[in-house]
């Protein structure tokens, strides 16, 4: 069987993947690895917001809480059972016992994100437009305070530190290889035609059969989904967790790689969040020296400005890489050829 041009595309980059994680793995210092690991867990929560927002035409901002739902879960569930009974003493005598690994951990966590996301998507999926990102970020602020004041459960404000650091690059690559197969997959069937009509036309969609609160509720949850086992990541790599780090400021950086990558284009978001990571490591000490902090923010937000005005549809659209996706295939052209005579063949 002959290798198509998008099949040896993608084996190349996985390719190029891994020789990366493994030479990061051996030869590179523990903070350029964390630095490396924050980048990917980015790019997990860019595709999924990607797919979720760009598909739909949905504008949620709530990623972070659904981060917070599935790093908590997660974090909880491998905490070291010798140390829970004095830092969390109101967890139930089964939980407080309980010590799993990092990835029934991490589906635990996922799972409960997902079911956050089902029982607020019904009542805040009705909303459209600015009310949806105002409705949102409550959801942001409400788990929040929530979290803040369930002290004998999560610490509260003091966070919760000492989570064994069990994230490494290869978790991380599985996980972002996983989120961008099965976001990918579903974008290319008939569940991305059905989310993309919606985003176009939804009355249009809506004649043609398509079931819009079953539709958006779907990729709501899938996309919180994979915002949890981000979350999850994100802890056992940090090793420490407080409401205070997925904030507002989290929900505009996610924003904002998936306006520059293209609004639905996953290839896009994977290569926006890398870009903008770089960008933050590389005005980090340019911001140090100067005393010029927050440059990062302010670069960040002139290059949302600029990708607004200059191409509003980001780098690649709603679109993928054309040497990524399947071409037609040559027996579907077989016929279509226009005659020498110039009249059209049937």
């Amino acid at each position: 069987m002959r290798l198509s041009r998008h099949h040896v595309a993608w084996a190349l980059l996985a390719l190029a993947a891994i020789a990366l994680v493994a030479y990061a793995e051996t030869w590179l210092s523990g903070y350029e690895r964390t630095v490396i690991g924050f980048a990917g867990i980015y790019a997990i929560l860019a595709v999924s917001l990607s797919f979720s927002n760009g598909l739909t035409g949905l504008f949620s901002l709530g990623h972070p809480a659904f981060m917070m739902v599935g790093g908590y879960t997660a974090a909880i569930l491998t905490f070291p059972v010798n140390r829970k009974g004095f830092m969390l003493p109101a967890l139930p005598e089964w939980l407080a016992t309980l010590e799993l690994t990092l990835l029934p951990a991490t589906l635990a966590g996922a799972l409960a994100a997902g079911l956050v996301a089902v029982v607020v998507g019904f009542p805040v999926l009705r909303l459209r437009g600015h009310y949806l990102a105002v409705a949102t970020i409550g959801l942001i602020i409400v788990l929040g305070v929530v979290i803040n004041n369930a002290n004998d459960l999560t610490r509260g404000a003091l966070g919760l530190n000492g989570i064994p650091r069990l994230t490494t690059l290869w978790v991380i690559l599985g996980w972002l290889a996983v989120t961008l197969l099965v976001c990918w997959r579903l974008k290319h069937s008939s569940v991305g035609r059905s989310l993309m009509a919606l985003r176009e036309n939804e009355l249009a969609a809506a004649c043609l059969g398509v079931n819009r609160a079953r539709s958006r509720l779907i990729a709501f949850s899938l996309s919180a989904c994979f915002a949890g086992v981000g979350g999850a990541l994100w802890a056992h790599l940090l090793t420490n967790l407080t409401p205070g780090s997925f904030g507002l400021a989290l929900a505009f950086m996610l924003v904002v790689m998936v306006v520059i990558g293209g609004s639905g284009s996953l290839v896009g978001a994977i290569l926006a969040a890398m870009a903008i990571m770089v960008l933050r490591e590389v005005l980090r000490p340019v911001e140090q020296a100067v005393s010029a902090y927050g440059l990062v923010q302010i670069v960040t937000a002139i290059l949302l400005i600029g990708t607004l005005l200059l191409r509003p549809q980001g780098f690649f659209g709603s679109s993928e890489p054309r040497f990524l996706r399947p071409g037609l295939p040559t027996s579907s052209l077989k016929g279509r050829e226009t005659p020498t005579d110039g009249t059209a063949r049937p």
